[in-house]
């Protein structure tokens, strides 16, 4: 292996699901826990021997509120789920594993990542990046959004595509209209009232597709 592997990766939730009073993890979701601990097992002897341990922060709250799900129970949440199987995977024994769960989105994943102190201590740069673990049709907004939030760009981000999976129309529909709302815009408020147009944009895009 290379010595550019992440010394962080930001995991980005898929759902939680509630059948017959369980909550679990939803496919999507699950397959990007696989993502990152496959990606951090595979590096053991490249952090072994460069002295480190890897930070792995799982994101999410219940992303299913803006169709008005109910707010999991402590310890149910989207990112205390996902630690609970990395932990099953056995990726604790390797890696520091850390939870974000109040964010509803993509972007409040990484605010709260960033407003949580999650990254402190750390600088990312080519050669360091911050590892970014979702699916190929995720990743463009995710960049994008990390160029807003984090101020990283390019070869300070490096992608953790989990396997398969095409683009999907609706979320380049999302990324169009986040790439429009978000111009010009940094501020972690600003950034929130945007993403409120964003969802509402979205919300009648599909109405209307019907």
């Amino acid at each position: 292996m290379g010595g550019d592997g992440a010394g962080v990766l930001v995991v980005f939730g898929r759902g939680v699901q509630l059948a017959g009073g369980r909550w679990s993890l939803t496919a999507g979701s699950a397959e990007r826990v696989h993502a990152a601990v496959d990606y951090v097992l595979g590096r053991r002897d490249e952090y072994r021997a460069g002295g480190r341990i890897p930070r792995v922060i799982f994101t999410g709250g219940w992303a299913e509120a803006a169709e008005g799900a109910v707010q999991p129970p402590d310890g149910s949440c989207e990112g205390d789920l996902m630690v609970r199987a990395a932990l099953a995977a056995g990726l604790g024994a390797v890696a520091e594993l850390r939870a974000e769960t109040r964010s509803r989105s993509t972007l409040e994943n990484l605010l709260h990542v960033a407003e949580e102190g999650l990254l402190t201590g750390y600088e990312f740069a080519p050669g360091r990046p911050l590892g970014l673990v979702t699916h190929p049709w995720h990743l463009p907004r995710v960049r994008f959004l990390a160029g807003k939030v984090l101020g990283l760009r390019g070869a300070a981000l490096t992608d953790v595509p989990v396997p398969g999976g095409g683009r999907r129309r609706a979320e380049w529909a999302v990324y169009l209209a986040a790439r429009l709302c978000f111009v010009g815009v940094r501020d972690a408020a600003a950034l929130r009232r945007r993403e409120r147009t964003v969802t509402r944009l979205t919300g009648m895009a599909r109405r209307l597709r019907g």
